[in-house]
């Protein structure tokens, strides 16, 4: 090997290294927000970090568009909404929600009762196109403005404001809230 390749070679392997410690900082820094967006999509923990794991590893693979972006959050959420879309088209998988009656009896006490609000709401997301599904958790689950879902999404931001329009209107009228309500007072 003559010097100038050796030389290039321990250049690219420098670069190399510092470009995944650049990644790995931003991947890290960003984990957690990252599982809480793919959790709002699609309603399962397991699901949802391996949906988060896709879209990381996608963002890796093209980790010099990413770092270039206006946004590098923005650009890496639409690649966790996209990866979140692709699971369905894929399988042909379709989402049932599930009534509380259909779910197993535990044996212990399940301290999952002091949540219920939140699967109560899950429950109800999940009956959501998968678009305005997205809105919804983007907006008011990680309080991104019209603008920034707009961008994470690649659509305008008035779509983003009608969508959310629809969606809500869809969940006030939804009876897994209602009866969650119902249930919550009555408790």
């Amino acid at each position: 090997m003559t010097r100038e390749a050796a030389i290039l070679d321990a250049t690219a392997d420098a670069v190399e290294t510092a470009r995944q410690d650049e990644f790995g900082q931003f991947m890290a820094a960003r984990w957690a927000g990252l599982v809480r967006v793919a959790y709002g999509l699609t309603g399962d923990r397991w699901v949802a970090e391996d949906v988060a794991q896709a879209a990381l590893a996608s963002a890796y693979a093209a980790w010099w568009r990413v770092r270039r972006a206006d946004d590098p959050d923005a650009y890496v959420r639409r690649i966790l909404v996209n990866t979140s879309n692709r699971r369905f088209r894929r399988r042909r998988v379709t989402e049932h929600a599930r009534e509380p009656g259909e779910l197993p009896d535990t044996v212990v006490a399940d301290p999952s009762d002091l949540i219920g609000q939140r699967s109560v709401l899950l429950s109800a997301l999940r009956e959501l196109p998968a678009r305005q599904r997205a809105i919804v958790v983007l907006r008011y689950w990680e309080d991104l403005s019209d603008a920034q879902v707009a961008a994470a999404l690649g659509c305008t931001e008035g779509t983003v404001r009608s969508q959310a329009s629809r969606a809500l209107a869809k969940l006030r009228g939804s009876a897994a809230l209602a009866d969650g309500v119902t249930g919550r007072g009555a408790a």
